[in-house]
């Protein structure tokens, strides 16, 4: 019991922490998950890599920070939908590959976004190892997450797309 309490500790703490990151917050707006789907699959993922074992749907249930004590059935439903979500994504990926939609210059804005992302990621991480002073750490995250927030802003925008 001791175990699962500080596995679900470990797990609403990052969800907490989730929920608040502004990157997150940007990116899971335009995504095709709910917020519930989204917590969902962060659950599902992270309670057994905290936990150090299997655990069971319904113990994974427990974990949910909008609706405690929800039953298996509803978390299975939800995983369910939020997995067939994130292959649909997917596939949709795979078609505008195979349809050369990719090929187009219309998608550098994009990759140039998902760059900036692990510029982001990388500048965040190396903070917790203490190469820069906590001020300039401060400066140069908040400078990123603006840039990153300005170009996903517009790259959200269904005329995105366009060839105009």
């Amino acid at each position: 019991m001791g175990c699962r309490l500080a596995a679900k500790q470990t797990v609403e703490k990052w969800l907490i922490h989730s929920i608040n990151d502004p990157i997150i917050k940007l990116l899971s707006k335009s995504s095709n998950l709910t917020a519930t789907q989204l917590e969902t699959l962060i659950i599902d993922f992270l309670a057994q890599n905290v936990a150090g074992k299997s655990l069971s749907n319904e113990e994974k249930a427990l974990f949910r920070l909008s609706k405690a004590g929800i039953s298996r059935g509803a978390f299975n439903h939800t995983l369910k939908q939020a997995r067939r979500n994130v292959i649909q994504s997917i596939y949709t990926v795979f078609l505008l590959g195979y349809l050369g939609i990719f090929d187009d210059t219309r998608l550098d804005p994009y990759l140039e976004a998902a760059a900036k992302l692990k510029d982001y990621v990388s500048v965040y991480q190396e903070a917790s190892h203490g190469d820069t002073t906590a001020t300039e750490h401060l400066r140069i995250v908040n400078l990123l997450r603006r840039e990153l927030e300005n170009s996903l802003a517009k790259l959200s925008e269904t005329k995105s797309l366009s060839k105009t």
